[in-house]
């Protein structure tokens, strides 16, 4: 199977936008060993910028672009050498794609970006793709990891794309806000009642939310790829999915493949 996990800022960082040593070391070795199994995997991972605020102790994410693509410059450097060093206590190498949304728009590069992603695959090399924050404006930018998840998903003919994020799942209201908000198993539609319970508002460090990720669902869906939406605290959800458990929300049309 060839699966693309996608994880977000908060799943990789403390509220200080320091790494989170302990959850990224236990998504490393669950990766590893689903590796093991026999999967292909390519790892789409944010934290880029939340960990260059955390390493330069500022306070929030800064609003300028420049801030923010010096703050990726410096994140992006521990973001992969620690992913480095964990994967190579499990004998894994992986692999580094920076981009933004012109190499998908041109052809050639989108080519070489798929032959890029199958290659390494080939060699056995986990790869984690991030947008190329450093270079990236308004005008070039995917705008979000969701997103970026679906065209890798969409581009290399995924069989699944499961995304961890801060929430377990999609729900009927806002969690945080709402108590008699229950989580939806099973999503099989965009429709726009969908869309208008996503709202709008992502996390301090990172960028997006849960309209970006209905967005995501919505690409690889029109593909014939299911998705799952899951809580990214506990990476031994990765476990629960591919044994099929009922973890977070399913986002599956009826010519999906995962049971």
């Amino acid at each position: 199977m060839k699966i693309v996990v996608k994880v977000g800022t908060s799943t990789l960082t403390h509220t200080t936008g320091r790494l989170n040593i302990r959850r990224v070391e236990s998504l490393c070795k669950v990766l590893s060993d689903i590796k093991n199994e026999g999967h292909d995997l390519i790892l789409v991972s944010s934290g880029a910028i939340g960990l260059g605020v955390g390493k330069l102790n500022l306070s929030e994410k800064p609003e300028d672009m420049a801030s923010k693509q010096a703050a990726a410059a410096i994140g992006q450097c521990e973001l992969m050498y620690f992913y480095d060093k964990q994967f190579m206590n499990y004998n894994h190498i992986i692999s580094q794609i920076l981009i933004t949304s012109m190499d998908f728009e041109n052809e050639i590069s989108r080519q070489n970006f798929q032959n890029t992603l199958n290659r390494l695959l080939e060699y056995g090399v986990i790869p984690v793709v991030n947008e190329n924050d450093t270079i990236v404006t308004d005008e070039i930018s995917v705008g979000d990891n969701d997103t970026l998840g679906a065209i890798v998903a969409k581009t290399v003919g995924a069989d699944l794309l499961i995304i961890l994020s801060d929430i377990d799942g999609f729900y009927t209201a806002d969690p945080r806000k709402d108590k008699t908000a229950r989580i939806i198993d099973l999503v099989e539609e965009i429709t726009p009642e969908i869309c208008q319970l996503a709202g709008e508002e992502g996390t301090r460090l990172g960028t997006g939310g849960m309209v970006t990720k209905i967005h995501a669902a919505d690409i690889v869906m029109k593909e014939g790829i299911p998705m799952v939406l899951a809580s990214g605290k506990d990476p031994e959800n990765l476990y629960r999915i591919l044994d099929g458990e009922k973890v977070g929300t399913l986002f599956k049309t009826t010519k999906d493949s995962i049971d």
